[in-house]
């Protein structure tokens, strides 16, 4: 409590002394404001007075300049420079200068001064184009000065003979003489005026009435800061008194790029400026207030003022406040030991509690006496030990449970005989039990936290997939593949990979089965083997069956004919037609049992099946037969050997003709369509024959398997063994009575895939 009580004090103090400073500040501003707008008003005052004694002067210059024409003679050449000090003398004046013009120029030719003989006015500004306005007797233009009838008189300007000497000039020509009148005052008592009209005095009164003024100046921005100021703030290059950068006041300064800034902005945006600064080394506040008097050009008044007034009235009321706190700080640390011998005592006893629970010990209860605040906190610690007592002895039970579950979890992993690993998504394995250490070789010790080892190089390409396919969220089958053991051999195993996720659904890892199938694929190669040993046994019995019946039939004739001694010419046509069913048999078991070497192309299947129908067109008309194509208009290219597809259709047709004794109509469609991502051609051969019997479907295929007379059996199986070597599909459906459907699938070619034979 102590504590926030003295950061509230410290924070009350802080306040209080920022915002003392920023008010008196505002309020020294305010008067400096004030302080600058008294001076350009009695300044302003001043320039009336000063304006109406230059006419005054201005009006005795006109009067001289009158009553020197009518002593000097028209022409220059017959007036000396002793005549012009006589006649300056005479008529009250400084001196007298006559000037002449030339072809570009107007320039002094006589004068009482000696210093003023040879002057140029060429470069006078506009008090050249005042003389030359008189010189060509026109009306004088020029603001600046005082104007009367062929006379003009210019401002108080410095010598440019004697510049440490300010002047009063007029300017006097009528037109009936070769030269132009100029008399002057240059004496004390235009100096004099000056001192008593300057702004000078009204900025030393103002110093003196108020000892916070350091320095008061009035600054001209047109010329303020062109050229590097002097330390007093005057440059040498401006030498007329209305150009000066300093137009009053004195000037020092420890950073003149920073004043020249802050009056271009005064003057811009006619807004006093105000910061804090240094002056020979004193910490100062700088004010630089904008005027903008009537008819004259704006100018800006710098007034200097000590910071250390300002500072000391902060530091008195700091002091103050410091004091005021110290005392609130002692009452409140007095008052929070007194009330804390209240609190403390209960306080510490439920400490004392809160610590033997944190130490596990949630058997004792708080005695509660009171029903205050603290009375109710300590009901609720009382509370809150009795829960967490509750809760502590089922977390131990769930503890147990979850102990035991994963002893029995771990030890069916490591009892299983199949390999188990899991692993993240960045194949790094993170367990595995000990069937993949027997079937890999690889401890768990060299694995863990390791690449998984045991994908072959050439495989990581279809495992890398498979990862794809399981981040995408798709379940992928078991496979059979290849593993690497720690000795570089090949394990064949069939791998079940799943995906482990947490709560949230997201993917954490993992988990492969493995097992070897190294065994298995064996005794599957032997039944193959065996069944293959079967299928010939089989087709062995039955082409020896089949022959045996044309032979014993060649065998009977040639037995009668020998016994007869007799060429019968219609046995001979029988035994020749038998000769050729054995040569039918032996022909297609050879192709069955060995195909003959074939040569692929691509061919369209249209034309395939245009040649297969006009070849079988006849014997279709001898059947009363009629085929309906739909053939399409895009081309179905396939990579194939034309005559073994020729063989396969032919085939069909015939098996479809003979298959409708009473003739009928034979559909041939073909269509392309798309199969697990491979563009194939589609042929569905329809007829309307007497169908295949239920029984006979499941053993299509089989040789010698016919419901024809004169049948083999093995042209099916043959031209399933063709389909199938082009990598497409033959099935059949049937219904006795309702005809049969033949669908045959090639797969279309593609560029990768043709032959360039």
């Amino acid at each position: 409590m102590s504590g926030s009580v003295l950061l509230i004090l410290v924070l009350n103090i802080a306040l209080n002394y920022f915002t003392t400073q920023e008010n008196l500040k505002k309020d020294s501003d305010l008067k400096t404001v004030l302080t600058a707008k008294q001076i350009a008003v009695a300044i302003e005052q001043s320039q009336f007075s000063s304006d109406y004694v230059e006419r005054q002067i201005a009006y005795n210059l006109r009067i001289a300049a009158s009553a020197a024409a009518d002593e000097l003679d028209p022409d220059i050449q017959n007036i000396s420079n002793d005549n012009l000090i006589a006649l300056s003398r005479k008529i009250g004046v400084s001196h007298i200068t006559l000037f002449v013009r030339k072809d570009d120029d107007i320039v002094a030719v006589r004068s009482s001064d000696p210093a003023e003989i040879g002057i140029s006015t060429k470069r006078w500004d506009y008090w050249y184009k005042a003389l030359s306005q008189l010189f060509s007797r026109q009306p004088v233009t020029v603001k600046q000065g005082q104007i009367l009838d062929n006379f003009w008189s210019g401002p108080f300007e410095q010598s440019y003979s004697e510049p440490d000497r300010i002047n009063k000039w007029g300017y006097y020509y009528d037109g009936k003489r070769n030269y132009m009148i100029n008399p002057y005052f240059q004496d004390t008592a235009i100096e004099d005026y000056l001192k008593v009209m300057s702004p000078n005095e009204i900025v030393e009164e103002t110093k003196k009435v108020n000892n916070q003024v350091l320095e008061i100046t009035g600054i001209n921005p047109k010329s303020f800061g062109k050229e590097p100021l002097n330390s007093n703030g005057t440059e040498s290059s401006f030498n007329a008194l209305t150009n000066q950068p300093i137009r009053f006041g004195s000037y020092h300064s420890d950073n003149t790029a920073e004043e020249e800034e802050a009056v271009k902005k005064a003057v811009w945006t006619g807004e006093n400026q105000v910061f804090l600064s240094t002056l020979n080394g004193t910490k100062v506040i700088k004010s630089f207030v904008p005027i903008f008097p009537q008819q004259r050009d704006p100018y800006v008044i710098r007034i200097v003022n000590d910071y250390a007034a300002i500072s000391s009235v902060v530091s008195e009321q700091l002091v103050s406040h410091i004091a005021i706190s110290v005392v609130l700080l002692e009452i409140v640390i007095l008052g929070s030991y007194i009330l804390a011998g209240f609190i403390i005592r209960p306080v510490q006893s439920m400490l004392g509690k809160v610590s033997e629970v944190a130490d596990g010990h949630f058997d004792t209860r708080l005695v509660v006496k009171s029903h205050d605040e603290l009375g109710q906190l300590g009901n609720r610690i009382n509370a809150m030990t009795e829960n967490l007592g509750l809760y502590t002895r089922r977390l131990e039970q769930m503890y147990e449970e979850n102990r035991s579950v994963k002893e029995y979890l771990e030890s069916v992993i490591n009892q299983t005989a199949d390999a188990i690993h899991v692993w993240d998504q960045d194949r790094v394995i993170m367990r595995v039990n000990r069937a993949f250490e027997e079937l890999y070789g690889w401890k768990a010790r060299e694995v863990v936290g390791r690449p998984s080892p045991i994908v072959p190089d050439y495989l990581k390409g279809e495992d890398t997939e498979r990862l794809q396919l399981m981040l995408e969220g798709i379940q992928v089958p078991p496979m059979e593949s290849l593993r690497q053991k720690k000795d570089g051999t090949l394990v064949e195993v069939s791998i079940s990979t799943s995906a482990v996720r947490d709560e949230a659904g997201e993917i954490m890892g993992f988990i492969s089965v493995s097992r070897d199938i190294t065994s298995r694929n064996r005794m599957e190669e032997l039944l193959r083997r065996s069944e293959k040993l079967t299928t010939v046994g089989q087709l062995a019995a039955g082409v020896a069956h089949e022959i045996r019946n044309p032979l014993t039939t060649l065998r009977g004739f040639l037995q009668f004919q020998q016994e007869t001694q007799k060429l019968n010419p219609q046995h001979i046509d029988l035994m020749l037609s038998e000769l050729d069913r054995i040569n039918l048999i032996v022909s297609e078991f050879l192709i069955l049992a060995k195909p003959q070497a074939v040569r692929f192309q691509d061919k369209d299947l249209r034309f395939i099946l245009g040649d297969v129908v006009s070849l079988l067109d006849s014997q279709a008309h001898l059947y009363d037969v009629q085929f309906d194509l739909k053939l399409g208009q895009q081309e179905a290219m396939v990579h194939c050997e034309e005559n073994q597809l020729k063989q396969v259709f032919i085939n069909v047709l015939k098996n479809s003709m003979e298959a409708m004794p009473k003739g009928g109509h034979i559909r041939m469609i073909l269509s392309l369509h798309a199969k697990d991502q491979q563009a194939m051609a589609e042929l569905v051969i329809e007829d309307e024959g007497i169908g295949i019997p239920a029984d006979m479907m499941a053993k299509l295929g089989e040789p010698f398997l016919t419901n024809k007379e004169s049948g083999t059996g093995l042209g099916l199986m043959v031209s399933q063994r063709i389909i199938q070597s082009h990598g497409g599909t033959l099935e059949i459906e049937s219904e006795e009575g309702k005809g049969t459907k033949v669908m045959i699938q090639l797969p279309l070619s593609t560029p990768e895939e043709v032959s360039t034979d």
